[in-house]
């Protein structure tokens, strides 16, 4: 029976009440009451009891984590102690509940790897499908705009602001905060920390045999970059860009139109190849843009409008000796003329 229930796929939302069973118990106690009432969940339904299974045997995998506020990389699960959850505010409990429910889907073993999967993206307070960008105004006065395919949480509390990437990007331009909270957009790298600020933040796409890294780029105040695995902290200014992992930061650079050029609904790009180019694009529509490897190094310049990625692809053909190859709208190739 073990054996079955670690290898089964669970259900995201069976697994979220799993989670928020095992939060329930952490915060009020395990009285006869509650014990009652969670013996008549797990057997009203099989589904019910593989998922509490699978709960309890990934808590024993996080028995060892320190117990913390800070979510990051390697501690991200530690606050789900009895004593952290019941000091947390009501929108930290509802964050590690969903962090939880996400190690139970990916099971004991992969749970340090729950940030892939597609279940966050989908519980995410704030997400945009592919294409879509969108802009809020938050509590304190702050803007934020989402990219394509992206997914942010809001973690508010009276100590700090805080956002949690989990895909894509984000465009902040923070308000002045009479409380004196900090600033922070956290991801699976680390953090970064407004001083007065204007910025992007965006998760990379994941290259074979390089590590997990975040864009961070500034266009106005200056950003406090602190990664997840290191006690170091290095200041971001104005008009700069840097690439950080979870050990590393980069030296700063000079930042890019296309840092935050999606934002303003233009796709940049400076001798950039086809093919990286055309997987950019392809963010911005539903369906695969695929470049022929005998035009992928052909370099693209320009300022290329999201709104209407159809006119993108044909001003690629006349600029470029290539052709746009469209099956249907959801399968495009770019191949040479």
């Amino acid at each position: 029976m073990a054996s079955s229930s670690s290898s089964a796929e669970v259900d995201p939302r069976v697994a979220l009440q799993a989670a928020e069973w095992l939060v329930r118990l952490q915060t009020e106690g395990h009285n006869a009451t509650h014990q009652a009432e969670l013996m008549r969940w797990r057997a009203s339904d099989p589904r019910h009891e593989m998922a509490w299974q699978r709960a309890e045997r990934v808590l024993g995998k996080l028995s060892a984590s320190r117990a913390g506020a800070d979510i990051n990389a390697d501690n991200r699960l530690g606050a789900l102690s009895a004593a952290a959850l019941r000091e947390s505010s009501r929108t930290q409990r509802r964050m590690a509940t969903r962090l939880l429910a996400a190690a139970i889907v990916a099971g004991p073993v992969g749970y340090a790897s729950w940030r892939l999967a597609p279940w966050n993206e989908w519980s995410a307070d704030m997400r945009t499908a592919t294409g879509e960008r969108r802009e809020t105004t938050l509590a304190d006065g702050s803007k934020i705009q989402l990219d394509t395919g992206s997914a942010v949480d809001l973690a508010f509390s009276s100590s700090e602001r805080r956002l949690i990437l989990s895909s894509g990007a984000v465009w902040i331009q923070t308000a002045t905060d009479h409380a004196q909270r900090p600033f922070l957009v956290q991801t699976s790298e680390g953090t970064a920390r407004a001083l007065g600020t204007r910025y992007t933040v965006r998760m990379e796409p994941r290259s074979k045999g390089a590590a997990p890294s975040s864009l961070i780029a500034v266009q106005q105040g200056a950003v406090e970059l602190i990664p997840a695995n290191s006690g170091m902290a290095v200041r971001l200014d104005a008009g700069s860009q840097t690439r950080m992992t979870a050990e590393h930061i980069d030296l700063p650079e000079p930042a890019s139109l296309a840092a935050d050029g999606w934002a303003y609904g233009v796709l940049y790009a400076e001798k950039t190849p086809l093919s990286v180019f055309a997987a950019e694009l392809s963010r911005y529509r539903p369906g695969m843009v695929r470049c022929d490897p005998a035009v992928a190094a052909l370099p693209v310049s320009g300022a290329f409008q999201l709104r209407n990625t159809d006119e993108a692809l044909m001003a690629l053909a006349a600029s470029l000796p290539v052709r746009i190859l469209q099956r249907t709208r959801y399968w495009v190739t770019i191949a040479p003329r």
